[in-house]
C-alpha cells in the first residue's frame, strides 16, 4: 500500500488507456513526504514512474502536475534530455489528484554522490557542466509555439515584471511578525534598484526550466552526459538566459566551494563558471552582453524564495535549523549579486 496511490484504481485507469498489461507489481516510493510523490512500479515487462502531488496537496498542486505533463509532452523528440512522458491524467477522479506516468531515468544525481567512474575521472566530471549548458541551450532554442506551448506562459513584459513580483513576495513575509524583515538581507534594496536600472531592453522568448541547477539533473552512469533534466514544476515561457543565470548563481565559484554551495566531492575538474559561459555562447548563438543582469536576477529571486522558509521558521512554522541554513544561502546569493554589480 502506497499512501496517496490507490493501486487498484491506477491499474484500472491504465487498463482503460491501454498502458501496459497485467497487475501492478514492485511498487516502491522514490520520494514522498511534503514534496511531490514519486513511485516506481512494474506492469508486465515495462517499468513506470508515477508523479503526483504530496498527500496534502498545495492550492496549485494539480495545476502544477498538468503543466509538468504538458511541457514533458512538448519536449518529446527534442534534443533536451528529459523523462519521457508515457501517459497523463489531468482529471482528479482517479487518485484524487492529477498525475502522470513517465519512463524511469537510468542515472544519478551528482549532489547525492558520484559513482566510481565520475569520482575517478576529472574529464568525465568536467563534461557534466558542459552537458547541462547544452541542455538549456537546446531548451531555449525550441519554437514553443510549434510544440504546442502557446499560452503556457506570458512572455510579454516578462523582464519588466520580475523585480516587482519578487519584491512583493519579500514584503509578504512581514505577515510573520517574528521575521526580522528585509533589513536582515544586506543589499536587498540596492540589488533591486540595480536590476530596474539595468534591465535588458528586449529578449527572445523561449521555454525555461525555472529552477536549473545540479540538484535537478540526472547524469548518465556511463559518461558525464545528462540522462535527464527533472522537476519541471517552475517551467514557463520567458527569457531562456535566466536558466543560465540560475545555473551560475548556484554553481560553486572556486576550487573550494563555500559552505552554502552544493557539496560534491571531488569537485576538482568540474567546469568553471567561465567555461560554462563560453560553452553556452558557442552552442546557443545568444548574445551574453547582459549576462550579469540575469545572474543578479537569479540571485535576487532565489534568495527571496529561500528567505520565505526563514520567515516561516521564525514563526515556528518550519524547523529553525532549516530556516537558518536557508537564510545563510540567501545571504550568500545576495553577496554574489553585490559582487556582480560593484
Amino acid at each position: 500500500m502506497i499512501e496517496g496511490v490507490d493501486l487498484a484504481a491506477l491499474e484500472r485507469w491504465m487498463e482503460g488507456r491501454g498502458v501496459g498489461t497485467g497487475p501492478i507489481a514492485d511498487a516502491r516510493l522514490l520520494s514522498g513526504g511534503t514534496q511531490n510523490i514519486l513511485m516506481r512500479f512494474r506492469r508486465g515487462d515495462a517499468a513506470y514512474v508515477l508523479r503526483r502531488p504530496p498527500p496534502v496537496p498545495r492550492a496549485n498542486s494539480n495545476d502544477t502536475m498538468r503543466r509538468e505533463a504538458r511541457v514533458l509532452a512538448a519536449l518529446d523528440g527534442t534534443a533536451v534530455p528529459h523523462p519521457r512522458l508515457l501517459a497523463a491524467c489531468p482529471e482528479e477522479d482517479v487518485l484524487g489528484v492529477a498525475f502522470y506516468l513517465m519512463e524511469p531515468v537510468e542515472g544519478f544525481n551528482p549532489t547525492q554522490g558520484l559513482p566510481a567512474l565520475h569520482a575517478g575521472d576529472a574529464v568525465v566530471r568536467h563534461r557534466i557542466g558542459l552537458s547541462m549548458v547544452e541542455a538549456i541551450a537546446a531548451l531555449g532554442a525550441i519554437d514553443y509555439r510549434a510544440v504546442g506551448l502557446d499560452g503556457f506562459g506570458k512572455p510579454d513584459n516578462y523582464l519588466e515584471r520580475q523585480v516587482g513580483r519578487w519584491k512583493a513576495q519579500l514584503a509578504s513575509y512581514a505577515d510573520f511578525a517574528e521575521w526580522p524583515g528585509p533589513d536582515a538581507i544586506p543589499g536587498v534594496e540596492r540589488v533591486a534598484d540595480w536590476l530596474d536600472a539595468h534591465r535588458p531592453s528586449d529578449f527572445r522568448p523561449g521555454i525555461i526550466h525555472g529552477d536549473f541547477h545540479l540538484g535537478n539533473v540526472m547524469v548518465r552512469p556511463d559518461s558525464g552526459d545528462l540522462a535527464a533534466v527533472v522537476d519541471w514544476e517552475l517551467s514557463t515561457i520567458g527569457d531562456p538566459l535566466l536558466d543560465l543565470g540560475w545555473l551560475l548563481a548556484t554553481w560553486p565559484e572556486g576550487d573550494t566551494p563555500r559552505a552554502t554551495d552544493v557539496a560534491i566531492t571531488p569537485w576538482d575538474g568540474f567546469a568553471t563558471p567561465g567555461e560554462l559561459v563560453a560553452h553556452y555562447a558557442a552552442v546557443s548563438g545568444r548574445s551574453l552582453g547582459a549576462l550579469d543582469w540575469y545572474v543578479v536576477l537569479a540571485c535576487y529571486k532565489l534568495g527571496i524564495i529561500l528567505e520565505g522558509t526563514h520567515a516561516r521558521a521564525a514563526a515556528g512554522k518550519a524547523p529553525k535549523e532549516t530556516g537558518d541554513r536557508l537564510h545563510a544561502h540567501t545571504l550568500d546569493l545576495f553577496d554574489r549579486a553585490l559582487r556582480r554589480i560593484n
